[in-house]
């Protein structure tokens, strides 16, 4: 998996729903929720990463550099 973004997760979950438009379903990872349900916290919070297979990769980097453009 190649991670293509992380960031607020307000932003992420619009990339999330734009991917998914394209047939593309990231994974998201949320280490600050990680580590509250292990009992712990130490992650920035509000950060999520969004990972895609390798030959997901270009078109998921498009739609991320669209949002970063803004």
């Amino acid at each position: 998996m190649i991670r293509i973004y992380t960031g607020p997760s307000l932003i992420a979950k619009a990339i999330v729903a734009e991917l998914n438009d394209l047939g593309i379903s990231p994974i998201e990872r949320n280490d600050m929720q990680s580590s509250i349900v292990a009992g712990f916290g130490s992650a920035i919070p509000d950060q999520l990463q969004l990972f895609v297979r390798p030959d997901q990769q270009e078109q998921a980097s498009a739609v991320v550099h669209k949002f970063e453009a803004l």
